[in-house]
């Protein structure tokens, strides 16, 4: 009898295999980016179309809620881990401590431009206005946070460091604002010094999207609902008290509002030190992660 043949090998196949479509960190990543900047979209439109103070306040923390939501699933479905930027036992008092924290950085900065003569009350506004403010402002700044913040701050430093991202999320997040009406890329370079590096410097410091939620939202109901100023070019809207700002832009911030002035980017400025040094001393400043070879044959 003839020995039976030997099995046909099998032809080597490479170690490292290359990883489905969806599954690539750079699909995730540019998928959250494009899906939550349609969602701030829609949703800053939204905000902005309410009229009435009853529908804003009802209409306004509803829309916020759910970008929240959407988030969550997000997250979990495409990126596979846990929502913990939005950790709950600690939400209630790093939102309340933001939007007190960013209150009262708006009443310094209104105050510092009034001394020098960039801010003056000339009358009541009225109470509906303001209170349709408060509510499309609860909506703005849940989804304007959600994506510079929790998307795009958060990726960006997780492959190129806490510096690189509070950089690239900063520029970005002054530049959006170009769309306002008046809007001055003088104002969009200030918001991005003063806001944005503020807020990204809250979430490096907590790790939380509470407290830059609660910040944004404290600053812009103290300046757009209370003061009656314009807020980041926006349009004018009724507030609480009629205001006008006469004076030079770097005072006052032109029709920027008082974010394009001098005095706001400095009077945040100190907060943005402060919150870094906070996450200095706890160890949240990441360094750029070197790709490793898997990670490189995922992105391919």
């Amino acid at each position: 009898m003839q020995p039976a043949p030997a099995p046909l090998s099998k032809p080597e196949t490479s170690s490292v295999q290359k990883s489905p479509f969806w599954s690539r960190p750079s699909v995730r990543a540019s998928t959250m980016v494009v899906a939550f900047a349609a969602l701030m979209i829609i949703t800053n439109s939204a905000a902005s179309a309410l009229g009435s103070p009853a529908a804003a306040l009802l209409i306004g923390p509803v829309l916020g809620v759910l970008v929240l939501w959407l988030y969550s699933v997000a997250v979990r479905r495409i990126e596979q881990r846990p929502v913990i930027e939005l950790a709950r036992p600690t939400a209630a008092k790093r939102l309340l401590l933001g939007t007190l924290g960013g209150l009262t950085l708006a009443c310094v900065s209104i105050g510092l431009i009034a001394a020098f003569g960039g801010y003056q009350i000339i009358g009541w506004g009225t109470l509906a206005g303001a209170l349709t403010i408060v509510g499309m402002m609860f909506a703005v700044a849940v989804a304007e946070e959600v994506l510079f913040r929790g998307v795009i701050f958060r990726l960006v430093q997780q492959r190129w460091g806490t510096w690189m991202a509070l950089a690239a999320s900063a520029l970005l997040f002054g530049l959006v604002h170009l769309v306002n009406p008046g809007a001055t890329l003088w104002g969009a370079l200030t918001l991005a010094v003063e806001a944005g590096l503020m807020l990204g410097a809250a979430y490096v410091a907590t790790g939380s999207l509470w407290l830059p939620i609660g910040l944004h939202l404290g600053w812009n109901i103290t300046t757009v609902a209370i003061f009656g100023t314009i807020g980041s070019g926006g349009d004018a809207r009724e507030a609480l008290v009629e205001a006008v700002t006469p004076g030079p832009v770097w005072l006052t911030g032109g029709s920027f509002g008082p974010e394009a002035s001098l005095i706001s980017v400095a009077v945040c400025s100190i907060a943005t030190v402060l919150l870094l040094i906070s996450a200095h001393r706890n160890g949240r400043i990441t360094r750029p992660q070197k790709p490793t070879s898997t990670s490189r044959t995922a992105a391919a």
